[in-house]
């Protein structure tokens, strides 16, 4: 995989999934944090030029989670939706996630917060139903779009340290 942020580690465990890892100056507290608020998702997860529109969340084991990005270019949206399964405060949490474009599609996606000496390592590994649909979310620019993402995660937690 080519890289396209220093930042993150992009590898292909299996030919069902996809692992991403990155590591952030920042308790692990406050990266779990900004991933089950929706004040914080708002205003990290997705493009700059694409922020979310709707970011709705319910924020428990069952619960769902709905978010739609707009582009600022050409007003198109892209919409995801999915329910969560496992929370562990501070530890981990895992989703199902769907792209409403590619309906029937769904991976399941655990992120862990894997607490370091001098910050937190972020680990993401998605796992699909087949290899075409990792290969489908490979093509679609997902790992530029995660890079840039998480750059802005890391801009987040560091005004929430401040």
């Amino acid at each position: 995989m080519a890289e396209t942020n220093p930042h993150l580690k992009l590898e292909l465990p299996s030919d069902t999934t996809i692992q991403m890892a990155r590591f952030f100056e920042a308790p692990r507290h406050l990266l779990f944090e900004a991933h089950s608020k929706p004040e914080h998702l708002r205003q990290w997860w997705g493009q700059r030029d694409a922020p979310l529109s709707v970011c709705d969340i319910d924020f428990r084991v069952g619960g769902a989670w709905r978010f739609v990005q707009r582009s600022m270019g050409t007003g198109e949206e892209f919409a995801f939706h999915g329910e969560f399964r496992e929370i562990i405060p501070d530890e981990r949490i895992t989703w199902t996630f769907e792209f409403e474009g590619m309906p029937g599609h769904v991976s399941v996606e655990r992120m862990s917060f894997i607490e370091q000496p001098e910050g937190t390592l972020l680990v993401s590994l998605a796992t699909f139903d087949s290899k075409e649909d990792r290969d489908a979310m490979l093509e679609s620019g997902m790992e530029a779009g995660a890079a840039e993402s998480l750059d802005r995660l890391g801009e987040l937690v560091a005004m929430l340290r401040a």
